[in-house]
């Protein structure tokens, strides 16, 4: 599910020549500030946005000017006119931007050229009124805790900040302790003091209000209150290779009073490993600085060992260590994937949260992550299917398979809803399956009227899955997790379980993630409104408590993809029937996975226009046999309520394409579904599947974005001409218009991967014919350097369309175009392509496929963080923070009005309502400040992630190749 947003949907406008400007009319005061952004950088290009915020008089038309320190030009400018003089540049509006009402803001943004600095402008004005704020806010910092800082318990926390306000005086500054003010302090030097913490982790921050009342807080500055003295080593397992060494980390938790010497010995295992020095002495200075321990290997040539260190010191908490020693000819690829995975499953690294004895991954490390989950631990499935794909080539490699088996019982118990989180589902009635709801293209269209009067068709695979497994309960996965439960719903409603269903996504295809409002998936109206969260989304005369969930099939097919990769794995080692329980549910996974093939409301496939003239299925008449954006099923809390419902989706995006998986479960005996039918449907999808592909390859080579069966969303006439698929009709960005969504690169590897699989295992030659087109031109947009540099393609641009589809004979796609506005080095997607480049080569033996996809991996090596593999990134977008609704763009955060409610921390809801309003906890980061300074003008801010996913992708690439290539 995920997709990196932009600030802008970037639609490139070509000026021919000079476009003339049009005078504003003159206001009684202009007022405004200016956000630049660069959002991406390349050799001697970039892309940048720049946002207007009018803090004056409403504006009817308006001139932005700014001059470029650096010699930068303008190539294209997207949502204005501009002209450029020497260094001098000029914007002016369109239509449906020329009116920017008070508070309200329009932004463009543009492609350009820059040499060697790309300097930000200074000068900016409005209609001649240059951009200039009035009162500044304070600033203050905490000085006192620092970061990470441990504290006895029952030990008084001092407190203590700076503060300051270069327009004006500060009048106060609090402490607080997780959000809740302990101390306050109206003098400088400002200090305070926290008695009575309890044991655990805990966030302090100051806040610090002017003599005008403007305040600025800090983020976050996390520290831990311990039971006692602790030592620390990391990372928790270390590979020795056979006759070589490797090294762990040792540091005490908290400061001591004098100082401490640690002992270092090995307690358990072979005498092969050890460990010097043997001791290590920490003082009040040198506490929380790493001290490396060396683990040697002895080159005896013996059976390969393993031992484990202990950490010790009177007084202290002891840490230890495992040690694996590995072979010294192992392929390097293979030991790249021991130290990834190494660092993934330390849990110093923060990956997972543990749940007893399961582990539940985090979509990242990082809390501040906004893209498709609006929170870094928030847990989507997709991270459940790679820890899945993670686990599996762990027991390639180790023969053990019980992580593996952890991995699927986590993602059972925590992602997979239980018979008492879909209660209702035996009142379920196949032959009526939900009351149509039309989707809008614009979220002020919001709630959309429920419409019992269009008929639906019917279900014809329900009876056969409860036959098939004896209940009526739904085995997928819902897509988001509330992993610490931040928002704070819980599970239906208590506002204490973690982890916790929630949703984000119900407003059509304009609806951006900086758009949303999340909500429970179980809604029992104890947060939101009266009628909880509903009637922001649905009209009804009434509403009803009641659960529902959304399935994300790409993520349940890769799981069902990695299955079959285990099965093999495993059988090869005879351990086949270690796993026998979860290939048996990967099977029946795939066989509810056949909902995403149906139309969402079962009606026939082809020229479906106009709700209630398109006719209701029968049978299999309303399947496309793809797979589309979603399922969803959902009912009555109230067990004697007697309703449920089970939607499918008509649309299907190229990325989600998983020929792979279909062929799992149509070919592979030990993934065969239990269902009647569930075999020759997946066998059937394969073939669509491929054939979509085939039809959706453009001529350049990429594959362009989907088909739908129901155009916006609501069986839509779309325009004259538009190509068809089986009766359905072309969508160059299916379902997500903002940004749009097929211009992520990522969505191609993602797909081609599955496609290259299956082309490499079985030889597929219609999976060939659409790799021979799509890698070289995949590896011509691709640079490998040295040192760790690389460039993949990040943001894509179509032009043209597919020519209508005829199996028989396929057109040629001549004007359907791709080209590749700009490149990242985004590390999961590397990998990703890597994986692709890597399966095509072992059996097409393509040279350049396999040198790229090599040095692809081993760029990557050459950016290792002490938690995995990453590089910075820019968010430009994260500007849309605190973007109020525009009732003329339809863009921000829309809540319908007189619509009040509250979320469970007390944020309120309401026209006024931003992305950070009802998410205030974001300030509360240790990394907001980044964000804040950004909002008050500043450069866009830079982090780097650790994404659960991409880290398990570039694991498992290391490891496909060694497969591969030994």
């Amino acid at each position: 599910m995920r997709t990196r947003p932009l600030a802008l949907a970037i639609a490139v406008v070509t000026a021919a020549g000079l476009i003339p400007l049009v005078a504003p009319p003159a206001h009684a005061a202009v007022a405004c500030s200016v956000n630049y952004n660069v959002v991406n950088e390349w050799g001697n290009g970039f892309v940048a946005d720049v946002t207007i915020k009018n803090e004056g008089d409403p504006l009817n038309g308006w001139t932005l000017t700014w001059t470029f320190p650096n010699g930068q030009q303008v190539t294209n400018l997207w949502n204005g006119s501009h002209t450029q003089s020497g260094a001098k540049v000029t914007v002016t509006p369109v239509d449906w931007n020329r009116n920017i009402g008070t508070g309200g803001s329009a932004t463009v943004g543009f492609q350009g050229t820059k040499g060697a600095t790309n300097g930000k402008p200074t000068d900016f004005a409005v209609n001649g009124v240059s951009c200039t704020g009035g009162n500044k806010a304070p600033t203050v910092a905490v000085t006192s805790p620092t970061a990470g800082q441990s504290f006895q318990n029952g030990q008084a926390i001092p407190l203590e900040a700076t503060a300051a306000d270069s327009d004006g005086t500060v009048a106060k500054v609090d402490f607080l302790a997780d959000g809740v003010v302990v101390a306050t302090d109206s003098t400088a030097p400002y200090q305070g003091s926290w008695a009575g913490a309890s044991v655990g982790d805990h966030a302090i921050a100051a806040r610090a209000t002017d003599n005008l009342g403007l305040v600025t807080t800090t983020a976050p500055v996390p520290i831990k209150v311990i039971a006692g003295a602790t030592i620390v080593a990391t990372p928790a397992t270390v590979n020795v290779k056979q006759g070589s060494t490797a090294q762990f980390g040792v540091t005490l938790a908290s400061q001591p009073s004098s100082s401490v010497t640690v002992a270092v010995a090995r307690s358990s295992g072979s005498t092969d490993l050890t460990a010097a020095p043997a001791a290590l002495t920490f003082t009040t200075a040198n506490w929380n600085t790493p001290q490396n321990v060396t683990v040697s290997s002895a080159a005896n040539g013996g059976a390969l060992v393993t031992a484990v260190f202990s950490a010790t010191a009177t007084g202290y908490a002891a840490a230890s260590v495992t040690a694996k020693e590995i072979s010294a000819t192992i392929p390097p690829f293979q030991e790249a994937f021991l130290a990834q995975y190494n660092k993934i499953k330390d849990p110093a690294s923060g990956y997972f949260r543990k749940f007893g004895d399961l582990l539940v991954p985090y979509h990242a490390v990082e809390t501040l992550l906004v893209e498709a989950p609006d929170h870094g631990h928030q847990t989507t499935s997709e991270a459940f299917s790679y820890y899945l794909w993670l686990e599996a080539s762990y027991g390639k490699i180790s023969g053990d398979w019980a992580p593996f088996k952890s991995a699927w019982a986590s993602m059972e118990k925590y992602i997979i809803p239980a018979k008492a989180d879909q209660p209702t589902n035996d009142k379920y009635n196949a032959s009526k399956p939900a009351t149509y709801a039309p989707e809008h293209s614009r979220m002020d269209k919001y709630p959309s009227v429920l419409d019992g009067s269009i008929s639906v068709g019917q279900d014809p695979i329900a009876a056969e899955l409860k036959s098939a497994y004896g209940t009526d309960d739904i085995y997928g996965m819902h897509w988001l997790l509330d992993v610490d439960n931040t928002l704070g719903f819980g599970r239906c409603g208590d506002g204490t379980t973690a982890p916790s269903y929630i949703n984000t996504y119900q407003r059509g295809s304009s609806e951006s993630v900086f758009e949303t409002i999340p909500q429970p998936s179980c809604d029992t109206f104890k947060h939101g409104g009266p009628n909880g969260y509903l009637d922001l989304f649905t009209k009804d005369a009434s509403y009803a408590k009641q659960w529902k969930y959304t399935n994300a099939p790409d993520a349940d097919a890769r799981a069902v993809q990695v299955a079959m990769f285990a099965e093999q794995w495993a059988t090869a080692q005879g351990k086949q029937a270690q796993i026998a329980p979860e290939l048996e549910k990967a099977a029946k996974m795939g066989d509810y996975l056949r909902y995403a093939m149906f139309d969402k409301y079962f009606k026939k496939i082809g020229n479906c226009v106009g709700p209630a003239a398109c006719a209701a299925g029968t049978g299999k008449d309303s399947s496309h046999y793809l797979m589309s954006w979603y399922y969803a099923w959902g009912g009555a809390t109230d067990t004697s309520a007697g309703w449920a419902w089970r939607i499918g989706d008509g649309a299907s995006h190229q990325g989600y394409q998983n020929p792979l998986a279909a062929y799992a479960l149509a070919q592979v005996p030990s993934l065969k579904p239990k269902s009647a039918t569930g075999q020759q449907d997946w066998a059937k999808s394969m073939d669509r599947q491929l054939e979509v592909l085939q039809w959706l390859q453009s001529a350049d080579g990429g594959i362009a974005g989907g088909v739908t069966n129901s155009w916006e969303g609501h069986y839509g006439t779309p325009p004259a001409g538009t190509p068809t698929f089986y009766g359905m009709f072309y969508d160059a960005h299916p379902v997500w218009r903002d940004p749009p969504s097929n211009r992520w690169f990522g969505f191609q590897v993602w797909q081609m991967e599955r496609t290259a699989a299956l082309y490499r295992m079985t030889g597929d030659a219609r999976a060939k014919k659409i790799l021979d087109k799509w890698v070289p031109w995949a590896i011509a947009n691709t640079t490998v350097g040295t040192g760790g540099n690389f460039q993949i393609p990040s943001d894509l641009q179509w032009t043209g369309a597919p020519d209508t589809w005829n199996p028989v004979t396929p057109g040629a796609n001549a004007s359907l175009r791709v080209s590749v506005l700009n490149h990242s080095k985004d590390v999961g997607v590397a990998a990703s392509l890597a994986k692709t480049l890597l399966n095509y080569a072992a059996k097409s033996g393509t040279a350049p496929a396999r040198t790229t996809g090599e040095g692809l991996l081993t760029a990557l090596l050459a950016n290792q963080t002490t938690k995995g593999i990453a590089v910075p990134e820019t968010r430009g977008d994260y500007s849309r923070f605190d973007d109020k609704y525009n009732a003329t763009t339809g863009e921000g955060t829309y809540v319908p009005p007189g619509w009040t409610g509250k979320m469970p921390n007390g944020d309120a809801i309401d026209q006024d309502s931003t992305f950070l309003s009802i998410r205030s906890f974001f300030r509360n980061d240790p990394e907001w400040p980044k964000v804040q300074a950004h909002l008050n003008g500043g450069p866009a801010p830079t982090f780097t992630y650790h994404r659960f996913w991409a880290q398990a992708e570039i694991a498992t690439a290391f490891s496909l190749h060694t497969e591969l290539f030994g």
